[in-house]
């Protein structure tokens, strides 16, 4: 990254380092894609005024200007992709796009209030296994607001394996959930700038990264009793996204990258790794919460902060599911809270 934090790729495709504040991630890459209308941003980056002055910069750097940009296509709904859309479209009257998995999450998200969401999580992480301590404190802070309860709601839904009404560009939508409901990448069908060896280029969100694996969430419906599967719907999508073979991968952190069939095969190999491992625990049964205790993260379980803990656990359950799904683990009869144990 230059001093401006802005990078040129080639062929009308410019990337902004949008930081998220307080976070190991550092931050976001929010493409600016030249269109005959005007530029396309995908993804936004971070709710924050520092975060908007450095995409602002950013933009008077890759030669346009937040008032100038046409449209804002979102890889999916979290804060650090979506938070800013609205100031985008406030500056500027640009649209925005979004699959519709992920638009209904953003729509839940602004109507429900804090307090259903406090009651939800707590009564999710008990049935968990979640020792009381860890519980508790969702019971009394149900009267605070949660941080980004109002993001903006889109304008256009974006239709999987549609191309994107961009003016001169060929932006194909690829459905990939499993990070989230309605994740989707984006494979732009031009020949690469460099002539490099592949089928286009993709951004690819938070799907396909270059060196992190991306957390694999339960992203419910409060009111819908569905049992999803969101980590054999990653997988799938995964080996979707191999198949493409673009030529360079745009991720939404880190930096670009090439062979993004070798690094599908890294992240499958890994998530069968983790689901050998969960099966070998589940020799004794285990609730979700006793699992993530014994997975391996990042770090020590000991240092994992509270709110970190909750998407473990999360991640936890997620592949728990699959290993029912399969039929190589299944739910005690008549434990409480539920303990799974291996088939």
């Amino acid at each position: 990254m230059t001093a401006t934090q802005t990078f040129d790729h080639g062929g009308g495709v410019r990337s902004v380092a949008v930081p998220i504040p307080d976070n190991p991630l550092g931050h976001t890459l929010v493409y600016v894609v030249d269109t005959d209308r005007g530029p396309v941003l995908v993804d936004t980056g971070w709710d924050d005024p520092g975060s908007w002055d450095t995409l602002t910069e950013g933009l008077v750097a890759c030669g346009t200007s937040a008032a100038e940009v046409h449209g804002v296509v979102i890889t999916h709904h979290h804060p650090d992709h979506h938070g800013l859309s609205e100031r985008v479209r406030d500056a500027s009257g640009a649209w925005i796009a979004m699959h519709a998995a992920d638009a209904a999450i953003v729509r839940r998200t602004r109507e429900t209030r804090p307090e259903r969401w406090f009651t939800y999580m707590a009564a999710k992480l008990t049935a968990a296994g979640a020792p009381e301590d860890h519980v508790a404190p969702l019971r009394t802070v149900r009267r605070r607001t949660l941080p980004g309860l109002s993001p903006a709601l889109p304008d256009r839904e974006i239709v999987p394996g549609e191309l994107l009404d961009l003016a001169g560009r060929r932006l194909r939508a690829i459905w990939t959930p499993g990070h989230t409901p309605g994740h989707v990448c984006l494979h732009l069908e031009e020949d690469h700038p460099a002539q490099l060896p592949g089928h286009g280029r993709l951004f690819s969100g938070d799907h396909l990264l270059p060196e992190i694996t991306p957390h694999i969430g339960l992203y419910e419906d409060p009111d819908d009793a569905t049992v999803t599967d969101p980590l054999g719907d990653y997988l799938d999508s995964l080996e979707r996204v191999g198949r493409l073979s673009p030529a360079e991968v745009f991720p939404a952190h880190q930096h670009a990258f090439a062979d993004a069939p070798s690094r599908v095969r890294q992240l499958l190999a890994h998530h069968e790794e983790r689901l050998a491992g969960l099966l070998a625990l589940l020799v004794e049964p285990h609730t979700p919460w006793q699992l993530a205790e014994l997975m391996e993260w990042n770090r020590p379980w000991e240092q994992i902060p509270y709110g970190s803990r909750n998407i473990a656990v999360s991640e936890a359950e997620a592949h728990l599911r699959r290993l029912v799904k399969q039929g190589r683990a299944e739910p005690v009869t008549g434990s409480d809270p539920v303990t799974y144990v291996a088939v």
